[in-house]
């Protein structure tokens, strides 16, 4: 199955294209709903694909994590993804999709896996609101392929939450008040968990924002927040504080959505800070390529407060010379 990811090469060139490519694996037929889904993972966070190895009974682990194993001297903690998701399956799942995220690695064991999509994030739909609420928000993205498969992107990230059950109350500790009321960002990000930490630590810091589900729709509200300010009489750079963009959206991924951004004279020096769970240094070169001011990994609401403090401090000093 190691040939599955073996082309990595021709992923490295996918930055500032709006393309990205996705391992589809299946859960197993729910013996209720009769139905056989296929759901799909961004390769970039998968490490490897295996046979399920001998798995560890650990206690005191929530009913989807099924133990632990041990690769190359690490124990690192296994899913059952058909368990997570309530799929009411028969079928010994004798493949698991090592997956690194968040600085975190998890094993996902699954019916099969199929193939590895190459796509147009503009194919990706955001999921119909019947479906997110079905899924618990699982699913960040739909897309049917030519032979009438419906394919779900999973957001891995709330699996990982939902599953080890950290208190991260401890992480917002000492997040002080800005105190610039006039600074605005724009976030987006389609992960419900991830909005939610940001919403968080913007709230702490007493920041407003306008918050978006992707990158299409965040470039539409900034590209409003800009005419109407030019309609003032304004900066249209002095509605727009700072940009804080996921990598991976549906319709328009972070990527195209800082390449717009900085190719915009009215935002051309607006900050974009790319946040995302994909940290490794050639998704943050890929970035920077593109534009990226500045990369914080998700899930560290501190560093991303600090990040946010002394870019927006700078941003708005830049803007009161400017005008």
């Amino acid at each position: 199955m190691s040939e599955l990811l073996s082309r990595i090469d021709g992923r490295t060139k996918l930055a500032g294209t709006n393309k990205l490519e996705i391992l589809l694996f299946t859960l197993g037929l729910d013996q209720v709903t009769q139905r056989q889904e296929t759901y799909g993972i961004n390769v970039f966070k998968v490490r490897e694909v295996m046979r399920t190895p001998e798995i560890t009974v650990a206690p005191d682990m929530p009913p989807s994590v099924v133990g632990m194993v041990s690769l190359r001297g690490v124990l690192v903690p296994v899913v059952d993804l058909a368990k997570y998701t309530g799929v009411q399956s028969e079928t010994k799942r004798e493949v698991m999709i090592v997956t690194e995220y968040n600085g975190h690695t998890q094993g996902f064991l699954v019916e099969s896996v199929d193939t590895i999509l190459r796509l147009d994030w503009g194919q990706m739909r955001v999921p119909p609101e019947m479906l997110v609420a079905r899924t618990g928000g699982l699913v960040t993205a739909v897309t049917e392929l030519a032979d009438a498969r419906l394919i779900m992107m999973m957001d891995v990230e709330k699996v990982l939450a939902d599953t080890a059950k950290i208190d991260d109350e401890h992480l917002f500790v000492g997040i002080q008040p800005l105190g610039m009321t006039e600074a605005t960002v724009f976030f987006c990000d389609d992960s419900q968990v991830a909005r939610n930490q940001i919403k968080r630590t913007l709230d702490t810091m007493q920041v407003r924002y306008v918050e978006s589900h992707n990158g299409r729709l965040a470039w539409e509200a900034i590209d409003l927040a800009g005419r109407q300010a030019q309609a003032r009489g304004q900066d249209p750079a002095s509605a727009v504080t700072l940009i804080l963009t996921d990598i991976e959206m549906p319709e328009m991924d972070g990527y195209m959505l800082t390449k717009k951004v900085k190719s915009d004279p009215r935002f051309v020096r607006v900050p974009v800070v790319m946040h995302s769970s994909l940290s490794g240094t050639q998704n943050q070169t890929h970035g920077m390529s593109v534009g990226v001011d500045e990369y914080v990994s998700k899930f560290e609401p501190q560093r991303l407060a600090e990040v946010l403090r002394r870019r927006i401090q700078a941003a708005g000093g830049e803007i009161r010379e400017r005008v």
